[in-house]
């Protein structure tokens, strides 16, 4: 098995472990302050929004041996507006120019056309209405709204509505930082990006999902045991799941990565760049809140809960009690077996404490760690 297999394996059985859950607000403080520099970006910055939605013309030339620089020179001379020119395959070159009007558009076209040295006739150009942008703000909006909505329904009916109300703050944390990132660096964000935020949100879900659903099955009947808190039950669940998050995150973010920095950076395809910086921002972003802020907001919201507060309370006399007597409050030497021989602290379901998910049987665990394995 390889080393990061077997750093896996030991995370799913619970013999290592990072307490994520007992330092929440350390990253809690961390998620906050990346927000904010999210916010503050977008509002003083603000989109850079494509041609789609500010509506424009665009105009694509022949081969040319023009270089980009000097189209860009050309055509914001030629318009009198701000142009971005993108190099496309066999030396063509596409130039957009945002608020021209019809008449606009066909002066600048034959502007350019005479810096460039070329027909005008040989410019393909098109003019995109600010209304069909305004279409597909629109449709995003709602498609975006319906699914939190049936987000926050399925969660609600499968795991329970604090897991949903956990989930939907992991997603507009995500939804905030992808977008803050995009007024930063002033990517233009386009129809690609609209389809690459949507697209982000069900990545964000599934890694948030897998870690609940083991805590959803470790958590059956956890107030008839008394060795673990809620909490320390959820960081357990989190752990056993850690590696896998991981792993699907990495192998997820390469081939993005791939069109982000080599394609649309080394190679100059610049149209990659809407669509692939928003799922590589997002990926990372989804698999971050998943881990530091979805399930130890699930954590901080059930352990207001009388009952889990009553667990928390009868755990923590008992680990008093039994440091007073020089005993180890988890250990061999615990209240682990009643007088039946059964597994005391066990979880139904036969949940070992040794690690969340892990299903053992409490009756082939007796006296394990004890030469005698008898019953206390």
């Amino acid at each position: 098995m390889s080393r990061l297999g077997t750093i896996g394996a030991r995370l799913y059985r619970g013999e290592i472990g990072y307490d994520f859950v007992a330092k929440r607000k350390f990253w809690y403080a961390v998620s906050i302050l990346i927000t904010i520099t999210a916010i503050v970006g977008l509002a003083v910055r603000g989109l850079n929004m494509g041609i789609e939605f500010k509506g424009g013309a665009v105009f694509t030339t022949p081969k040319t041996s023009v270089s980009v620089a000097q189209a860009t020179e050309y055509a914001e001379e030629a318009s009198g507006h701000i142009a971005i020119v993108q190099k496309l395959g066999n030396d063509t070159l596409r130039i957009q120019v945002s608020d021209l009007d019809t008449a606009a558009a066909s002066k600048a076209k034959i502007q350019l056309a005479q810096d460039m040295k070329m027909d005008p006739d040989k410019i393909n150009s098109e003019l995109v209405g600010p209304s069909w942008g305004e279409q597909i703000a629109n449709k995003a909006w709602t498609g975006l709204a319906v699914f939190m909505i049936l987000v926050v329904i399925y969660l609600a009916i499968a795991f329970e509505w604090r897991m949903a109300v956990a989930a939907l703050i992991a997603l507009i944390h995500d939804l905030t930082i992808t977008v803050g990132v995009y007024a930063l660096v002033g990517f233009e964000v386009t129809p690609g990006t609209v389809i690459g935020l949507l697209t982000i949100l069900g990545y964000s879900l599934y890694d948030t999902v897998v870690v609940f659903d083991g805590l959803k099955e470790g958590a059956v009947g956890i107030t008839k045991q008394t060795r673990f808190t809620y909490s320390e039950l959820a960081n357990r669940s989190l752990n056993a799941t850690l590696v896998r998050s991981i792993n699907t995150t990495v192998v997820a973010l390469l081939p993005v990565a791939g069109l982000l920095f080599i394609g649309g950076g080394f190679l100059g395809a610049g149209m990659l760049n809407d669509i692939s910086l928003s799922l590589f921002v997002g990926l990372a972003a989804g698999a971050y809140s998943s881990i530091f802020i979805a399930t130890p907001l699930v954590a901080d919201l059930k352990e207001r809960d009388p009952q889990m507060k009553a667990l928390k309370k009868r755990i923590l006399a008992k680990r008093e009690a039994a440091a007073a007597r020089g005993e180890s409050p988890d250990g061999e030497d615990s209240d682990q077996y009643d007088e039946s021989g059964e597994y005391e602290d066990a979880l139904p379901g036969d949940v070992a404490p040794a690690g969340a998910g892990a299903v053992v049987s409490p009756r082939n665990d007796r006296g394990r760690g004890r030469s005698s394995g008898r019953r206390r």
